[in-house]
């Protein structure tokens, strides 16, 4: 079956993301001990929440139009479908290098970097005047977590 989201289906997939980048930062900053480090990753953690609110406006501010399901889903496949990608594809479950900070930040950056790549290819199966241009929301605000963690993983390594 293939599937057509709408943009508040992508947006619920973008707060899981976002939910799930949240918790891989508050995990991360219980696993170091250097309390520099655990400051910095539960910034990294508000971050991600404040993430969730601006994708939280930017799903209310959706028109009946944009929220209109665009394939016939009677059992909710294409939620589900959805909710699958968003746990598994970024910040999944996985094992990192927790001693150190760069094992993490680099982990983190190609989460950040994946969710890129994963909108990118969400905003192509979403119609025009369903909310496509607001996915190019999306993917600005993951640019600036990569510039914020890069900038971060730089700095360790002078």
């Amino acid at each position: 079956m293939s599937f057509i989201f709408n943009a508040d289906e992508i947006f619920e997939m973008a707060l899981q993301i976002e939910l799930n980048g949240e918790k891989f930062y508050r995990d991360s900053a219980g696993k170091v001990k250097d309390s520099e480090a655990q400051d910095l990753l539960a910034r990294l953690a508000d971050m991600e929440v404040e993430h969730q609110r601006i994708f939280r406006g930017m799903k209310s501010a959706l028109t009946a139009a944009d929220r209109k399901a665009m394939t016939f889903d009677p059992n909710n496949e294409a939620g589900l479908y959805l909710a699958s990608l968003a746990n598994t594809k970024v910040f999944f479950e996985k094992d990192i290098e927790t001693s150190k900070l760069e094992g993490i930040f680099k982990s983190a950056l190609t989460a950040e970097k994946d969710s890129i790549a994963f909108y990118l290819g969400m905003k192509d199966l979403v119609p025009m005047g369903s909310g496509k241009d607001k996915i190019e929301d999306i993917i600005k605000e993951e640019m600036r977590h990569i510039r914020i963690l890069g900038e971060r993983l730089s700095a360790l390594n002078k």
